[in-house]
């Protein structure tokens, strides 16, 4: 119980940041968003051109709904591998934003650390 509610928190702090840039790409898009930003970036959209926050949103509410619904040990190793492809897709976000666009992204590092905390609890739930 207590490794799903952590679980439930990490989600929901990650939720809240991809929901966030979601917005702020959208915005972007509508040419609302002034200046550079990381949303702007080719980096922002990796999968099939729509916004990495995207995904992080679908994903976190995934990952929630296993650890609390999920009995079949195979949704949990395929929750852990969706963890470790988002964890490995965080390193090089990051990668990008300390030595590429070297810009600031308080909600973006927010999503990083959840990715690497949620792959490093998840084969707990197993």
């Amino acid at each position: 119980m207590l490794l799903r509610s952590i679980v439930s928190f990490l989600c929901a702090v990650g939720f809240y940041a991809s929901v966030f840039m979601l917005r702020k790409s959208i915005r972007a898009k509508h040419g609302e968003v002034k200046g550079p930003s990381v949303v702007k970036s080719p980096r922002a959209k990796l999968f099939a051109g729509l916004p990495n926050a995207l995904f992080g949103i679908l994903y976190y509410v995934g990952v929630v709904a296993v650890s609390w619904l999920a009995h079949a040990r195979i949704f949990f190793i395929l929750a852990e591998l969706a963890a470790l492809f988002a964890a490995g897709t965080s390193a090089y976000l990051a990668h990008s934003l300390l030595f590429v666009t070297k810009k600031e992204c308080p909600y973006c590092w927010t999503a990083h650390a959840v990715n690497w905390s949620l792959a490093l609890v998840l084969p707990w739930l197993v």
